[in-house]
């Protein structure tokens, strides 16, 4: 950007300090947030670097994964700290207090999540071997994708809006995941790619992938309850 000094030359005006901060806020909150989310569900962690194939092992991973629901919101803390920080962001405190505070409503999240999805799981094993599995199916897989989405979607609910009960956050989630299924579906396709790393390259995956993607996953949830509320 060309700015023009007193004697009337020209000069050019690089990115200002705020610029910088505001990015050396974002990639600290990435890198802090991987490593917090990495400790806050290190038995997930240990046994997908110790297991060489998890898929043949799912319920256990599956029941293992009851840590994520307040690791979420601590992260979504992290994020909603950055929004309102900016380059004075600090990402453990954040995570660790909306951990703290959220952790009473996001941990029943998680359990209903995990057996949902583990009574969907074994549901899906039974009914491949039926004549109607080519209709069961799909609607298994739907529920399954309904059951994440509506799960993240109120972790985040419980994080931008502390105040609010859990009956309605877990309401307006389900109304959002469905009216908006498109960022449904975007977030359904993060989180896969998350878990696709996490499989693959278990310590390189967890201590890259997750926050970045997870921002985006905060970012249109935010979004989705903002719009609700301001059309409200």
């Amino acid at each position: 950007m060309l700015e023009q000094s007193a004697s009337g030359r020209h000069r050019w005006a690089g990115p200002g300090f705020e610029t910088f901060g505001s990015i050396f806020g974002f990639i600290y909150t990435f890198l802090a947030g991987n490593v917090l989310l990495a400790v806050a569900n290190s038995p997930l962690v240990l046994c997908l670097a110790l297991v060489a194939d998890p898929a043949a092992a799912w319920p256990f991973f599956l029941a293992l994964t009851v840590t994520v629901a307040p690791s979420l919101a601590g992260i979504f803390a992290a994020f909603r700290s950055l929004n309102d920080d900016g380059s004075a962001v600090k990402p453990v405190a954040a995570f660790l207090r909306g951990y703290k505070r959220s952790f009473r409503r996001t941990a029943p999240i998680g359990l209903g999540a995990v057996a949902m999805l583990l009574f969907l799981g074994v549901d899906l094993a039974i009914v491949q071997s039926m004549p109607a599995a080519a209709a069961l199916v799909p609607l298994i897989v739907v529920a399954a994708a309904v059951a994440v989405s509506l799960t993240v979607t109120a972790i985040a609910g419980v994080v931008l809006l502390p105040e609010a009960s859990l009956k309605s956050i877990l309401k307006a989630s389900l109304y959002l995941s469905v009216q908006r299924w498109y960022l449904s579906l975007a977030m359904l396709i993060l989180l896969g790619i998350i878990v696709s790393a996490a499989i693959l390259q278990p310590v390189l995956g967890i201590a890259l992938a997750p926050a970045p993607l997870l921002f985006v996953v905060w970012s249109n949830a935010s979004y989705a309850f903002h719009a609700a509320l301001h059309s409200a």
